[in-house]
């Protein structure tokens, strides 16, 4: 199975990091409100960045890499992935 890393940006201009097997239902469960609840006030989230995995694991550890980052380490990493 395939693992995604992935972080939206909320209505407030923040960044949410999570990992999940499917990121067009997770990003939608989000804005449904039945996803993280520490989105709720936040909402609506929109995709800004993705990486995929082979399995769970290395999914985590991406995450917790990125969680330690600070915003403008976040947003250059999102910039730079945007770039061809």
């Amino acid at each position: 199975m395939k693992w995604f890393l992935y972080i939206v940006e909320c209505k407030d201009a923040s960044l949410y990091t999570g990992i999940t097997t499917d990121i067009d239902r997770r990003v939608k469960e989000h804005n449904d409100r039945t996803g993280s609840k520490s989105l709720l006030g936040k909402l609506p989230v929109k995709l800004v960045h993705s990486e995929p995995f082979s399995d769970r694991s290395s999914a985590s550890k991406r995450e917790s890499e990125i969680k330690k980052l600070s915003r403008d380490e976040k947003l250059t990493l999102i910039s730079l992935a945007l770039k061809p």
